[in-house]
């Protein structure tokens, strides 16, 4: 159990030291709750702070269950098996992806004024969040990240099931992660207070990040 993200990240990062200092680490967050791990990170080690936005594709009818999820750049990541066992209408992935290609831009402007990710290649990346359910955000931030010619990915997390765990592994050049439950519900049960982030509190951090 966590106290909060603040406590969670602080863990995190006294796991992260040996990259204090390093001029190509880049810590990038999964706003926005991630955004409050990944601050604790950066402060720690001495490295800038930025944001990759990807949001979750939701099961028809029960939206918190993803079934995939996009990133910024449009890398689309689905559960076929999902999608085929109940017979997912190509017509729902179809408006439910447009959807939350309008929130990814809507969260662009917002915390970046628009602008695009800065340069990833050839840094070494922290990819952190919260915590991980299905993956699917964080599986799409890291393909679009590769994609942008990342040389290292290391992948911080407080909590995550044990097969997604195994997932995120595979993927990555380095994982972190503090727990891996043996029973896993939601994210918000491993923590004592798991009070929601909005976009104001996002964009501050950020903003003290620079500082």
């Amino acid at each position: 159990m966590f106290q909060d993200r603040k406590e969670a990240g602080l863990k995190l990062a006294e796991k992260l030291t040996q990259y204090s200092g390093e001029k190509d680490v880049i810590v990038i967050a999964l706003p926005r709750g991630g955004v409050a791990i990944g601050a604790e990170i950066a402060q720690k080690i001495g490295a800038p702070l930025d944001v990759i936005i990807t949001h979750k594709i939701g099961f028809p009818g029960e939206p918190e269950f993803a079934i995939g999820a996009i990133a910024e750049n449009g890398r689309l990541e689905l559960n076929d098996r999902i999608v085929e066992r109940y017979n997912i209408p190509q017509s729902y992935l179809d408006e439910e992806i447009n959807r939350q290609k309008a929130e990814i831009e809507r969260r662009i402007t917002t915390y970046r004024g628009g602008g695009k990710l800065p340069s990833v290649k050839d840094k070494t990346i922290i990819l952190v969040d919260d915590g991980v359910a299905t993956g699917f955000t964080m599986i799409a931030a890291i393909k679009a990240l590769k994609e942008e010619g990342i040389k290292k990915l290391v992948v911080a997390i407080p909590l995550s099931p044990k097969d997604t765990f195994a997932k995120l592994k595979t993927l990555s050049d380095e994982i972190i992660c503090l727990e891996t439950p043996e029973f896993f519900l939601a994210i918000g049960n491993f923590y004592y207070d798991f009070e929601q982030i909005t976009d104001d509190e996002v964009k501050e951090l950020m903003q003290n990040a620079e500082l």
